[in-house]
């Protein structure tokens, strides 16, 4: 089981079922899905979640907050929970290096860095991971730096000054976090820099204005969905009222889902505003 200064990691999603409200249910209430909350099954079977159904009362067990959102949680047995709900960590960073690639194609040698997370979770090393093996299909772009951060915005800020001074030049930066991003850019503002792209990670609300706004480093983030957390309560009311999920043809909850890692940049940053998180 991962561990983050003596306590589990703390990233964005859900872990739902019976060990999650046996933790300590720290709010509860009563759902249901009324006429016309949710969109026919697209193959109308009785067991999909295209009907109203019974109240059913959720609990909810969080971390300690110390990073934003803080909810998805690895237990070290299948059998502790029914249904896990998660971001991807190694397609953040195959996207990441896909989008930094296509951006710096017409270069002949480019460089780029990247500002990770903390090196002891296993999720930095699956993003690290994806980022390499997808810069590997760009033989003109060479990673030159690497400096793990600790996920907050003063190990951001203090992390990329020690970038900044050592790489006087680079084409393209790949932060792992917004949260630690705010402290990177300040560094990247107080040093005068403006030469390279910034993709960031997960989905934060200033990133989405940024990028938005578009005068500035910050091109776009890689997203490990802010959004989880609403499915995974969407999730637990159809357990409650043993439903499926509408478009699919099972008539069981999965046992995981994974989310897809989509890149938000000025193109389509207005789809995503109200997911940011703050």
């Amino acid at each position: 089981m991962q561990q983050r200064n003596g306590r589990l990691p703390t990233r964005r999603g859900l872990l739902f079922g019976t060990a999650a409200v046996g933790a300590g249910a720290l709010l509860a209430g009563c759902t249901s899905n009324d006429s016309g909350d949710d969109e026919p099954a697209a193959n109308d079977q009785p067991a999909a979640d295209d009907k109203p159904g019974k109240a059913v009362t959720i609990g909810f067990a969080g971390p300690q907050a110390d990073h934003g959102v803080n909810l998805d949680r690895i237990f070290n047995t299948p059998q502790a929970y029914r249904c896990w709900i998660g971001g991807d960590n190694y397609g953040m960073g195959l996207n990441a290096g896909h989008y930094i690639g296509q951006k710096l194609k017409g270069k002949s040698s480019a460089k780029v860095i990247e500002l990770a997370g903390l090196d002891n979770l296993e999720l930095t090393k699956q993003r690290t991971q994806g980022f390499d093996d997808a810069l590997k299909n760009y033989p003109n772009v060479r990673k030159v730096a690497r400096q793990a951060a600790e996920f907050t915005v003063e190990s951001g800020q203090a992390k990329m000054a020690q970038l900044l001074q050592a790489q006087s030049s680079f084409d393209a930066l790949w932060n792992h976090d917004d949260d630690q991003g705010v402290g990177a850019l300040r560094a990247i503002d107080q040093a005068g820099r403006d030469d390279f792209l910034m993709v960031g990670g997960a989905g934060a609300l200033s990133a989405f204005q940024a990028i938005k706004q578009d005068n500035g480093v910050l091109k776009a983030t890689v997203l490990y969905p802010p959004t989880m957390a609403a499915s995974a309560i969407d999730l637990a009311r159809a357990l409650g009222q043993a439903k499926g999920v509408s478009g699919l043809a099972e008539f069981e909850i999965p046992a995981s889902l994974t989310l897809y890692s989509a890149v938000v940049d000025k193109t389509n940053v207005d789809q995503y505003m109200s997911t940011g998180f703050k």
